[in-house]
């Protein structure tokens, strides 16, 4: 299999250096990319052809990874426009809908629209994945295999969600980094010094969430096992309650959803 990357940048860099480690050849892989400091430390990095723009060679693949951002997307694709056989397109651009790539495309419907997340930069990331129906099951595995070399993945069964999963998970690392920062100021104001609070809120919270990945159990079991009645974490717990944290991380996570269903109108404007 030969995968060519339209678009050099950091989630590109990630799923190129999680393909080689898991042993794909250097051979197999391209990438365009039109800033030449960009292509040159591809190349001493990853031992991969480069090149500046669309040309024959980089069309000669079965896979296409769509890696730039969704503004540049219609810019970016054009070239391929008349050339494209069965390639299977896989785009990684944050909302940017099935239909409207393949407009771009010029009719193209063999395409997986995939919402990674910033942990993928460290092979720790989670990507939602949505198939236009004219993808057969290879091409589903295809995707997945390649999307899993950064982390894990979920198939999502409605495109209209993955507005959903760019608000849960796509924007997620956020949310968790904004309540880390939260955490780490209050141990400072507890008189820790800014590395032991650093380090007692980030252990914390990889700690929780190992806990929580290596059971089946509900997380609020495990969060019902810390909280002994009138204790600390009930105290702290009956806190956020009251100010309806909960309430207010929903909320948020509706906004982000709804804000990506506006993007998605205005990037499909032609």
């Amino acid at each position: 299999m030969k995968i060519t990357f339209i678009g050099g940048g950091n989630m590109a860099i990630a799923l190129i250096g999680g393909l080689r480690k898991q042993g794909f050849s250097a051979a197999g892989i391209q990438v365009v990319e039109p800033v030449p400091e960009a292509r040159d430390r591809l190349t001493d990095v990853f031992g991969v052809r480069c090149a500046p723009t669309l040309d024959a060679s980089a069309m000669a693949c079965e896979v296409l990874v769509l890696a730039v951002k969704p503004q540049q997307m219609k810019e970016a694709v054009a070239p391929a426009i008349g050339h494209l056989k069965d390639q299977l397109v896989i785009s990684i651009a944050a909302g940017l809908r099935l239909a409207d790539l393949s407009r771009w495309l010029g009719g193209h419907r063999r395409l997986v629209r995939t919402m990674p997340n910033t942990p993928a930069l460290i092979g720790a990331g989670i990507t939602g994945l949505y198939a236009d129906a004219s993808v057969d099951k290879e091409g589903r595995d295809t995707a997945e295999k390649i999307l899993t070399a950064v982390g894990r993945t979920v198939w999502i069964d409605e495109e209209a969600k993955m507005d959903a999963v760019t608000a849960i998970s796509g924007s997620g690392p956020a949310y968790v980094f904004y309540f880390i920062e939260a955490l780490e100021t209050a141990a400072i104001n507890l008189g820790f010094d800014s590395f032991a609070a650093r380090t007692l809120a980030v252990e914390t919270f990889l700690g929780a969430a190992r806990l929580a990945d290596n059971t089946t159990e509900p997380v609020s079991t495990l969060r019902e096992r810390v909280t002994s009645k009138g204790g600390t974490t009930a105290a702290a717990l009956d806190s956020f309650a009251a100010d309806a944290i909960a309430a207010a991380i929903e909320r948020g996570v509706q906004a982000a959803n709804a804000r990506g269903k506006e993007l998605g109108d205005i990037l499909g404007q032609d």
